[in-house]
């Protein structure tokens, strides 16, 4: 009888909730395998709800693009059959927001990690997802504190020595508020860092680790590299990332370790580029052509002199009457030095069409990124390193779940576009 019930009751709740959102969940979950997931109950509450339920619902959310699980708890309090999908029991109370927020917090990354991987390798078995172009890329995680509101007349807000004291895991960092090459305009933050490798084709994520926001992104690299080549080979990879992570180590790894190719500008680190002749000989501020004198080595590394073309004349006078040449010592006269490509890192041809073209495909990274922040990922409102890092692994899986969904039900939307596979469910 409580059977036949129930099923009266999910029947008349269709009326409440639109058929497409019903028809999207329905096979988003079907594609999402939680069989490696708990299923135990969460050992906090009275009732105890399945942890397999409160992940599907932290699902919706990200899908739904909720701020905060209040937003949450009123949709699926509305929608009903989304809660039954969820694998909630809706003729009991739904859980509570103390319950949703003690599951985020104290639940295990590396279990969710694990559930990232086991997306991934079965995209990769499709033969969606592979290691061939490979971007790596992070996004800032503002963490939920009153000192990172703009609204704030807090004095010091952004000092090393005043850290928030609501969430003692956050870090003092630094991003870019413009994408203008023209303009260097910065703004501090307190949080985290989400460091994403993401495949340049299909624009899907591999790997992500959050880290606090004071990490920087050239450091992780190599990590990252190591714990994605633990469960999907990045042999003979490119490796495409900017001028952030433009350290030797990297291209060195990349070269000899896994055998592949990088595609990173140079950043110049504030060193300026004489002016040189076609044979490479440095013009001095005269507009005299420098002579060679000598080469050294320097921390790894061989750099070429050279000096002033007049230095060895008893009787010249500087045209230009540089500080140098009136020293009053015996080696005047200026110097220059160049670094010779005697490295991988130098010798990349960074003004060749093919380095232009592959380095384009680091776009990918930044459009995912967009899609990353767009589920509300921008801004916490947990706090702790493992929070952050349990919700930022989470909006990773609803990405990759809803991706998996459009190749296995051979849906017409785009794998990229969560708002368009919502829309043609």
């Amino acid at each position: 009888m409580a059977l036949i019930y129930r099923q009266e009751i999910i029947q008349d709740i269709t009326l409440f909730t639109s058929a497409p959102k019903a028809k999207f969940y329905d096979r988003l979950f079907e594609c999402l395998d939680l069989s490696d997931f708990p299923e135990s109950t969460a050992t906090t509450g009275r009732n105890g709800y399945s942890k397999r339920a409160l992940l599907r619902a932290f699902i919706v959310m990200k899908c739904e693009c909720f701020s905060y699980v209040t937003d949450l708890l009123d949709y699926l309090q509305n929608n009903l059959l989304i809660a039954h999908y969820c694998g909630f029991n809706i003729l009991k109370p739904l859980p509570s927001y103390h319950t949703f927020e003690r599951f985020i917090k104290n639940l295990d990354n590396d279990i969710l990690k694990d559930l990232m991987k086991s997306q991934v390798l079965k995209l990769s078995e499709m033969g969606i997802i592979d290691t061939s172009f490979i971007a790596l890329d992070s996004t800032p995680i503002s963490a939920n504190t009153s000192q990172n509101n703009p609204k704030s007349f807090k004095k010091n807000k952004f000092s090393k020595d005043n850290q928030p004291k609501n969430d003692k895991d956050c870090k003092l960092g630094v991003h870019t508020a413009s994408n203008q090459h023209n303009e260097r305009n910065f703004e501090f933050y307190w949080g985290y860092k989400n460091h994403v490798l993401v495949d340049c084709i299909t624009g899907l994520p591999i790997y992500e680790l959050t880290t606090t926001a004071d990490v920087a992104d050239s450091s992780v690299a190599l990590d990252v590299l190591s714990q994605t080549n633990e469960f999907l080979s990045v042999k003979e990879c490119t490796f495409i990332a900017d001028k952030g992570y433009d350290v030797k180590a990297i291209y060195n790894t990349v070269k000899e370790v896994y055998f592949g190719e990088c595609v990173i500008p140079l950043n110049k680190r504030n060193s300026k580029n004489p002016k040189k002749l076609s044979s490479g000989h440095p013009i001095c501020e005269a507009g005299l052509a420098m002579h060679k004198d000598g080469k050294f080595s320097d921390n790894g590394r061989t750099r070429q002199k050279y000096c002033c073309p007049l230095k060895s004349s008893k009787c010249a006078v500087c045209p230009c009457n540089h500080k140098n040449w009136n020293n009053g010592k015996k080696n005047r006269g200026c110097t220059k030095y160049v670094t010779l490509p005697d490295d991988y890192r130098l010798s990349i041809d960074r003004e060749c069409i093919s380095f232009k073209k592959i380095y384009a495909l680091r776009t990918e990274a930044e459009r995912y990124n967009s899609r990353f922040k767009s589920t509300k990922q921008e801004r916490l409102w947990v706090r702790g390193l493992n929070a952050a890092q349990n919700l930022n692994t989470v909006a990773h899986i609803a990405l990759l779940a809803v991706a998996a969904a459009a190749i296995i039900f051979k849906t017409e939307f785009s794998i990229r576009s969560l708002k368009s596979a919502k829309r043609s469910a």
